[in-house]
């Protein structure tokens, strides 16, 4: 969360990636650190996980990485309302 929280305040897009057990702790420390990162879930656990079934997780989870990187770039493009 720290480094997602670290690329946003240089103006960098980030997407925090984390398995489905840390929903509430990612929103308590996001809450804590005081911004709403982009975060995508990836079903838990992961720890006894085959590498082919951790390339599957991977690719499930890319779509929605590069949509939320997509959405953040759009954003910073568009202009502010003077």
């Amino acid at each position: 969360m720290h480094d997602i929280a670290d690329l946003e305040s240089r103006q960098i897009p980030g997407v925090g990636v984390a398995s489905s057990e840390f929903i509430d702790a990612a929103a308590a420390q996001s809450r804590t650190l005081g911004f709403d990162p982009a975060m995508v879930f990836v079903p838990h656990p992961i720890q006894n996980r085959t590498d082919a079934e951790m390339c599957t997780l991977a690719d499930e989870a890319l779509g929605d990485i590069l949509r939320l990187l997509r959405n953040q770039r759009d954003a910073a493009e568009e202009p502010e309302d003077t």
